[in-house]
């Protein structure tokens, strides 16, 4: 099938990449004729896990970028919509899709032969069908689902296991306007055989993408207030709770054979910092403000935002307990990412705790693996240090505060081992074992 994917962003090059490497004929679109030329060169200008490789392999054999959209909409059957829709604080900004849709549809003006468009963008219920389709149908003059296909495609993709997720997807949910659109979807996913797939309108899937992101965001809502009581009440350790929890099996199913499947989402039940990067803190809020646009409040998804926005002051309030004032303390931050895996600071609880900490008067320095360039342009001019190593980072300071789960970062008990007076550690994360530090304080203990 050839396939044009408009927008080059996390979702737009992670899905054309991986639908060139299952076979397609792809072409990605963006107007930054910068990111084009590096995709074009064999250079990802995102980090995931596995992209540069298949970028590489599929680069001019079944895979391109361009500027040219006219070209790519005239030369492929479905275009796929997948650029930007930040959350402007009442509800998500439409006005990259909205441009889209207008170009594809004056394209679709001049195009005779069938073309499916399909909406990959998270976008609130209703979108597709009532702002996407009016201009689309506006600047072409023709019908959706008479004369051209009109889809919603939404993507569950975990930043750092993007590739991965799309490659081995654990549900495929296609939304059409009919019948011939549906079928559009389901020859672009031809080559994922077994995998679940959910034939279903546009409304319903773009609900579907909304509602799975903010069941896993209560989750991590709800950990952290469990934790925050935990901790308030004294003698009992959140993860010895969340792990008698994760016990039960309808969490953890029992196999015939007595072992047990831990599925990946009871991760989500642990205490933490808070969540954070472009999903669930824009998703959770644009679902509330959907809500109270129909006279729904949303009360459970605001305690939600609530807990999460408050949570990085647990770390704060930690570090209080060891120093009186912030002022000259030499702090030490582990992870600046919002998670593992990608250098993506979106929303991450390092900001809030960082800027808090320096208007304290604390001497802070850092070290995340990819999320330094990031940094940098989050914190320019607010006097923060970086360092190039753990090892580094860690040395000739007061305190040291993990906040992103990097596998690197398991070798700080041992590096703390020999110092002659080892800083305290604010375990952020929970990730470290609490035994081998001799100065541990964790969220939720």
């Amino acid at each position: 099938m050839k396939v044009s994917v408009i927008g080059t962003g996390y979702v737009g090059l992670v899905s054309g990449t991986c639908l060139a490497e299952k076979g397609h004929q792809v072409v990605c679109v963006d107007v930054d004729k910068a990111k084009v030329d590096a995709i074009n060169g064999g250079n990802s200008p995102i980090h995931e896990d596995g992209l540069v490789e298949l970028l590489q392999k599929n680069l001019h054999v079944r895979l391109h970028a361009t500027t040219d959209l006219s070209a790519a909409v005239y030369g492929s059957d479905l275009s796929l919509i997948a650029v930007g829709t930040p959350f402007d604080g009442t509800g998500i900004d439409l006005g990259y899709i909205k441009d889209v849709a207008r170009q594809i549809g004056a394209i679709l003006k001049h195009k005779e032969s069938y073309h499916a468009v399909v909406v990959k963008s998270t976008v609130v219920p209703g979108t597709t069908d009532e702002v996407v389709r009016p201009l689309l149908e506006a600047a072409s003059g023709k019908i959706a689902g008479k004369d051209f296909g009109l889809g919603m495609n939404p993507e569950f993709l975990r930043q750092g296991e993007a590739v991965k997720d799309f490659m081995n997807p654990d549900r495929i949910v296609l939304g059409g306007v009919d019948e011939r659109s549906l079928d559009a979807l389901d020859s672009l996913y031809q080559y994922f055989p077994g995998v679940d797939m959910v034939r279903t309108t546009n409304k319903t899937a773009e609900m579907i993408k909304y509602a799975a992101n903010s069941l896993l965001a209560t989750l991590i809502s709800f950990s952290n207030e469990v934790g925050n009581l935990c901790t308030a009440l004294g003698g009992i350790d959140c993860n010895e709770v969340m792990k008698g929890v994760h016990l039960d099996k309808r969490f953890s199913p029992i196999q015939p054979d007595g072992s047990r499947i831990t599925p990946d989402f009871v991760t989500y039940l642990e205490a933490g910092c808070g969540f954070g990067g472009s999903c669930f803190p824009k998703d959770v809020k644009a679902l509330i403000a959907h809500g109270k646009k129909a006279s729904l409040p949303m009360h459970i998804l605001d305690a939600v935002i609530q807990v999460n926005n408050e949570q990085p002051q647990q770390v704060l309030r930690l570090l209080g307990k060891h120093f009186s004032s912030m002022n000259g303390v030499r702090i030490a931050i582990l992870g600046l990412a919002f998670k593992p895996g990608t250098g993506d600071m979106r929303e991450s609880p390092a900001i809030p705790i960082v800027r808090a900490l320096r208007s304290q008067g604390a001497h802070v320095k850092a070290f995340d693996p990819i999320a330094r360039y990031e940094a940098e342009k989050c914190f320019n001019g607010e006097g923060l240090i970086y360092s190039d190593s753990l090892d580094q980072v860690v040395q000739d300071v007061d305190a040291v505060v993990l906040l992103t789960r990097w596998p690197q970062f398991d070798a700080l008990p041992d590096l703390l081992l020999g110092m002659e007076a080892p800083p305290v550690v604010i375990d952020g994360r929970r990730m470290l074992d609490k035994r081998r530090v001799t100065r541990y304080e964790g969220i939720g203990l």
